[in-house]
């Protein structure tokens, strides 16, 4: 009885509130955990940080991307400072004939998307100038959804070092200019790990 009392009065300090999400209806999941202002963070990148949801694991850093794991599963965070830095505009396309497209509108845009590939599914995930990628098993789209929405929707930039990066060419990779989203996905080390896809099986 203690420990519950205890337990309450913490979340009355805090301000926190339990919210139960039906993780099963992938739309839900979006929008409630999109909606919420949360403002909780526990990994710091060059000019982002963002929250990790607990159980999860920090692998690895790649330029602005980060390589997590939870589950079985490896995620890749792509963050692309350069286009919030500017504002840039961002408008998605929708696309049909796939196992799952949502996108999203509101002051911050994105989408998600899950293609079928043979017996796995490649989730896509982009919100607020960020994208998660990963490959999974039928049985954990619903998981991986859950988490990512949590990491992209507490992605927060810092303008001060991002500036400082810029005047310092920190994106600028000898010819050509560095562009997160397009650029990552021509190299293996990011978007699909073929030894970590064969290390973890089916």
């Amino acid at each position: 009885m203690k420990k519950l009392a205890l337990v309450c009065l913490c979340l009355l300090l805090t301000g926190c509130t339990a919210v139960r999400i039906n993780t099963t209806d992938i739309d839900n999941t979006i929008d409630v955990v999109l909606s919420k202002n949360n403002k909780l963070y526990n990994r710091i990148g060059k000019g982002y940080k963002y929250y990790l949801p607990r159980g999860m694991t920090y692998i690895d850093t790649n330029d602005l991307n980060d390589k997590l794991y939870s589950n079985g599963v490896y995620y890749y965070l792509y963050v692309d400072a350069i286009s919030y830095y500017y504002k840039a505009d961002v408008d998605f396309a929708e696309e049909t004939d796939i196992y799952y497209y949502r996108k999203i509108d509101g002051k911050k845009k994105g989408y998600a998307k899950i293609v079928k590939e043979d017996n796995k599914y490649h989730i896509t995930f982009v919100y607020n100038y960020a994208k998660i990628e990963a490959i999974v098993n039928k049985n954990q789209i619903e998981e991986v959804i859950l988490n990512s929405s949590y990491i992209l929707s507490t992605v927060k930039f810092n303008e001060k070092v991002i500036k400082i990066m810029l005047n310092e060419d920190y994106f600028t990779n000898k010819e050509e200019r560095y562009d997160i989203f397009t650029r990552k996905e021509t190299e293996d080390y990011f978007l699909v790990d073929e030894t970590d896809e064969k290390n973890r099986g089916d």
